[in-house]
């Protein structure tokens, strides 16, 4: 499959999510503090983060929480919407937080 960038996301749709994170401090900071937290969760004994396992976290929650608040509507703007939301890639979204979360940690 030839998969297409957009400016360094994996595409449009997923870039413009992440933008619309980001250029919020409100909302940027909400899901900083959800990174950091799902980070927190994975930390063991030896205090280790599972990364990997926080990222899937915070997919989960980002996915749920951005679909359960899309718009009520109907016909070929649902359909359009609908298609645009399936091409979002939550997984990079999330890791991009969660790497940010690990920085801040380290800081």
């Amino acid at each position: 499959m030839n998969t297409v960038q957009y400016n360094g996301w994996p595409n449009y749709e997923t870039w413009v999510v992440n933008m619309w994170l980001d250029n919020d401090q409100g909302v940027h900071d909400f899901w900083l503090e959800n990174a950091s937290a799902a980070l927190e969760n994975t930390e063991d004994q030896e205090g280790e983060f599972d990364v990997d396992q926080a990222v899937l976290d915070l997919e989960d929650r980002l996915k749920e929480e951005h679909e359960e608040n899309l718009p009520e509507i109907t016909g070929f703007a649902a359909d359009l919407l609908n298609a645009a939301m399936s091409e979002v890639n939550w997984r990079e979204i999330a890791r991009s937080l969660v790497e940010s979360a690990v920085e801040a940690a380290k800081s």
